[in-house]
Order: C-alpha cells, then structure tokens, then sequence
C-alpha cells in the first residue's frame, strides 16, 4: 500500500509497481498513457515541462494514492481533470473491476482529445465530459458518486462550491492539496460546514489529501477534524 516507500523511490513503473502493488498489465497501461503523454506535449501544454522527468512520482504515484482511501468506490467523479490527474491514473487502476467506473470532467477539448485518446488505448473505464463543472452540475443532477476528487483545480472555497451539486449523503471529496492546506481549510470553513481528515501525502511532505465529508452550505453544525 501506499506508505511504505519513500516518494523520492518511485523513479519509474518498477518502483511504482512495487509501491501500489500493481499487476504487469497495469504497469503496461501507465506506460502507455507515459508514451502518450510526451508525444501529446510537443503540441499542447498538457503538464509543466519540468514534471516531465519525474512524471511516474509527480503525477502516477500522486494520483494513485488516492485508490488506498477509498478500495470499495465503484462510482467516482473527477473534476477539472486536464491531463488526466488524478481521475484517469485511477482509473487505470481499477481498469478490468467490473463495478467501477470514473467520470472526467474537463472544459478544453485538446486536452479532452487527449484523455479520449489514453483511454482508448489503455481500456480505462471512463466517461469524459467536455463540458465546465457547473453545466455538467445542471445536466447530470442525478449524478451522485461515492467519491468526487480534484487536484491543482481551485482553492478549497472554491473547489468546495463546485463539488457540493455532486454530493450525496454518503459521497466523500478527496482533494490533493499543498502546503497552504491548514490556511484553505479555515477559509472554507466560512461558508462551508463539513467534516474531514487530512491524510499525509506519498508524494510531498508539505502535501495533504484532505477527505470531506458530510458537505453541506453554513447554517447546520460543524464538522470537526477526525
């Protein structure tokens, strides 16, 4: 499981297979999406030029960790998906479970080309939606996953606010934020009354994931950090 090796290890898909426990036909498929990924950024600006040689830590490993906080999702909605992180690496994961299934939601179509494209050849159980978060909110309100997830998409507040149309009595946000995580928490706390855990991030030790729960607008009781 995630955790028990330094994230400065995963170099490549030997240390990532060893680290998530992951079959020879996964580590196929991330490589594939790796291959896919370099020809994509000659001509469109999927990812920062500089993640690009710690790609398998940076972005697969930082996705990937997702999956050990929540084994037992089978519906999963990612939002601002861009490149496909975290949404598409998990699903790749959990490509061949029969009861999974991922949406990505992403409003530009080169980088929505590009997530078809990965998902195509990698088989990956996956809806794209070429759309901005809140037109799929008025589309799909009947859309109500076990897990809604986000990285590098918006503040907290904000992230929060796009989140809430998604989320269901039992759904959990699990958002990939960095060092002003403490600082996003307390703001969001003025209009938002939630619970949450913060769980320490396998690829930065100034990183968290922090787990919402029970999200709903000011004017009920606070949640606590559990």
């Amino acid at each position: 499981m995630p955790g028990e090796k330094p994230a400065a290890t995963i170099s490549g898909p030997q240390d990532f297979a060893e680290v998530f426990k992951v079959p020879r036909e996964t580590i196929h498929r991330l490589t594939r999406y790796a291959e896919l990924l370099a020809h994509w950024q000659t001509r469109a600006n999927l990812v920062a030029a500089s993640t690009l040689p710690v790609l398998w830590s940076r972005h697969f490993a930082d996705s990937a960790q997702l999956c050990g906080l929540a084994p037992e999702a089978r519906l999963w909605l990612d939002l601002g998906s861009g490149a496909g992180f975290p949404g598409l690496v998990v699903a790749i994961l959990q490509t061949g479970r029969p009861d999974f299934h991922m949406h990505l939601v992403e409003s530009n179509r080169k980088k929505c080309a590009f997530l078809a494209e990965v998902a195509r050849e990698t088989k990956a159980p996956v809806d794209i939606h070429p759309m901005r978060i809140e037109d799929l909110a008025e589309s799909a309100q009947s859309l109500r996953p076990d897990v809604v997830s986000a990285r590098a998409l918006a503040p907290l507040p904000r992230l929060l606010e796009l989140a809430r149309p998604f989320f269901g009595p039992e759904t959990r946000g699990l958002f990939l934020k960095g060092g002003e995580t403490h600082a996003e928490i307390e703001a969001a706390r003025a209009d938002w009354n939630f619970a949450f855990r913060l769980h320490p991030s396998l690829t930065s030790v100034d990183s968290h994931i922090v787990e919402i729960t029970e999200l709903n607008p000011c004017g009920n009781d606070r949640g606590n950090a559990s």
